[in-house]
């Protein structure tokens, strides 16, 4: 037996978060159901091991391959190609074997009488709960083809959103590393070679020589104590950031970081909006849209503030001004135009119409960065070097001064 942690609402609204004992994460949900509650969310709250952790790295899905599924899925549909036989095609051409098994469980489980949102909730690690109250809304509005177009645009988006930040982030990464082990190379290789010649003429040394000096010599001495002393940081630093509250501090980081805290923003508020915007016309009633939607954004920050954004919703605040209290997280903009799509009836519209704004915000944004990100490493980089060659050419230079 697993213990999983859950958080839901009872038939009268009120949140509900505790432990339940169950052999799976579904029988866990189906026992919470049983008792007549509304799962908002259920994670295994058993401690996973190192080698378990490594291991899902491998077969986990990517984003990439949920999003080729989809898009596959909702091409079937679209030509009108039934659900059992659509999901057998699938289960024969995919190619990742933990994807592949999910299918075929999906379609088991379609065979035996369960809908299709019923069965993908089954397969939570994959589905997220945007997913599934997706589908769920398109199967109660008969719009299951829509839904499955929008959600593999949808995956689409985010995944070109994450590749273009990667790929920003990739230049500055490899250079920066690059002179890292060049640094090393100087400071464990060169270093000590001509350390001797300095001392033995006592000529004076700059303060960036001497530090150098002394941490190559230390490097070289201590170098097992100082390879152990990163390898268990960065193994400390991985187990804290994969717990709830080191998943809180980086996700917190992440919004104070110079020019990127911006852009992610922009993207949090696009991804909120557009999936709000979309549960609300499936019918799906607006607190409950507003709490799947927090949860879809991926960050633990916009999370907590949503969940709080829908608890004042359904006590009978307006959500325009709820969002307006949140002017860090939400600018100013998003209260005011979500304050007319309220008056006017057309929330929905309004928040696709904020997502397309912010959209192209977050694209131009991007532009921008890939365009000065090369210029100002290079001239980063070139300080550096330029200081790490000087601390090695003033105290020869003085040296020939002295002969």
């Amino acid at each position: 037996m697993a213990k999983f942690k859950y958080n839901a609402r009872t038939k009268e609204g009120e949140m509900q978060v505790g432990f339940v004992e169950a052999p799976t994460r579904e029988a866990a949900v189906n026992i919470l159901t049983g008792h007549q509650l509304f799962v908002l969310s259920a994670e295994s709250a058993e401690k996973v091991s190192w080698f378990e952790g490594f291991s899902r790295v491998f077969s986990k899905i990517k984003n990439t391959d949920l999003m080729v599924f989809t898009r596959q899925f909702a091409t079937l549909m679209e030509s009108k190609v039934a659900l059992g036989n659509a999901l057998r095609i699938l289960y024969k051409q995919t190619r990742k074997p933990s994807l592949k098994e999910a299918i075929y469980e999906i379609a088991n489980d379609v065979d035996s009488g369960l809908s299709l949102s019923q069965a993908l909730e089954r397969q939570g690690i994959i589905f997220s709960d945007f997913y599934v109250s997706m589908i769920r809304s398109a199967e109660i509005t008969g719009r299951l083809e829509e839904a499955m177009l929008f959600l593999a645009d949808y995956l689409e988006k985010e995944v070109m959103w994450r590749s273009r930040v990667q790929n920003a982030l990739i230049y500055p990464v490899v250079v920066i590393a690059l002179f890292i082990v060049v640094a090393g190379l100087m400071i464990t290789a060169v270093f000590p070679q001509i350390e001797p010649i300095f001392r033995e003429s006592q000529v004076s040394l700059p303060l960036l020589t001497t530090i150098l000096l002394s941490t190559g010599s230390f490097i070289l001495k201590w170098w097992w104590a100082v390879l152990l002393a990163i390898l268990a940081t960065v193994f400390l630093l991985i187990d804290y950031f994969r717990s709830p509250e080191g998943k809180a501090v980086m996700d917190e980081l992440i919004m104070k970081l110079p020019v990127l805290g911006g852009l992610f923003r922009k993207i949090f508020v696009a991804r909120f909006t557009e999936s709000t915007s979309v549960l609300i016309k499936g019918g799906i009633p607006i607190t409950q849209a507003i709490e799947i939607a927090g949860a879809a954004i991926g960050n633990v920050v916009y999370r907590d503030i949503v969940h709080e954004v829908a608890e004042g919703v359904r006590g009978g605040e307006l959500f325009s001004a709820l969002l307006s209290k949140h002017e860090e997280y939400f600018p100013p903009l998003v209260g005011q135009m979500v304050a007319v799509g309220e008056s006017t009836g057309r929330l929905d519209e309004i928040l696709s119409r904020i997502s397309v704004f912010f959209t192209r915000e977050t694209n131009t944004v991007l532009d921008n960065l890939m365009e000065l990100i090369q210029p100002t490493l290079i001239i980063v980089i070139g300080v550096l070097v330029g200081l790490l060659f000087a601390s090695i050419l003033i105290p020869i230079y003085n040296l020939a001064q002295v002969f």
